[in-house]
C-alpha cells in the first residue's frame, strides 16, 4: 500500500498539517471558554450561551479535526514506514497521545459544564489553557528540528 500513497504523500502532509491546525484552534480556544463559563452563574443566559458554544465547538471541529489529524498521520506513517524507526517520531508520537488524553479531558469538563456540575474556579482552566500549547511547540520541534 505505501507504494500507491507515496506519490500523495505530500497531499497527506498538507491535509494532516491543516487539520491539526483546526484541532488545535480549538483545544486552545476550549478552555479559555471554560474560563469564562467558571465565573458565570449556572442556569443564567450566559451560562447557557456557553454551553453552546462549547458543544459545537466540540462536536463540529475539535472532534472531526482529531480524526482527520489521525486519518493522515497513519496514512503518511502506511506511505513512509520508516518514519517508525526515527526517535523523534516516537517522541512525538508519546505527545500526541497526550494531547488526545487533554482532549478527553476537556471532553469530559464539557460535559460538566452542561450538566452545570463544575466545581473548579476560572484559574484552573487558565492553567489548562496553556497545555495544548506546550504540548503543541514540543510537537513542532520534533517534527522540523528532528533532534534525536
Amino acid at each position: 500500500m505505501s507504494d500507491m500513497l507515496l506519490p500523495y504523500y505530500s497531499w497527506l502532509m498538507a491535509l494532516h498539517v491543516i487539520a491539526v491546525i483546526a484541532w488545535m484552534a480549538g483545544m486552545l480556544y476550549l478552555p479559555r471558554l471554560f474560563v469564562y463559563h467558571a465565573d458565570a452563574e449556572k442556569g443564567s443566559d450566559k451560562s447557557e450561551t456557553f454551553k453552546v458554544m462549547e458543544r459545537r465547538l466540540l462536536r463540529l471541529i475539535i472532534n472531526p479535526a482529531m480524526i482527520a489529524a489521525f486519518v493522515f498521520g497513519i496514512l503518511m506513517i502506511v506511505a513512509n514506514p520508516g518514519l517508525l524507526q526515527m526517535g523523534w517520531f516516537h517522541a512525538k508520537l508519546g505527545l500526541v497521545l497526550l494531547m488526545t488524553a487533554v482532549h478527553g479531558l476537556l471532553a469530559r469538563w464539557r460535559k460538566q459544564f452542561a450538566r452545570d456540575e463544575n466545581t473548579r474556579p476560572a484559574k484552573f482552566y487558565r492553567v489548562w489553557n496553556e497545555i495544548p500549547t506546550l504540548l503543541m511547540v514540543l510537537i513542532v520541534i520534533l517534527v522540523i528540528v528532528k533532534p534525536f
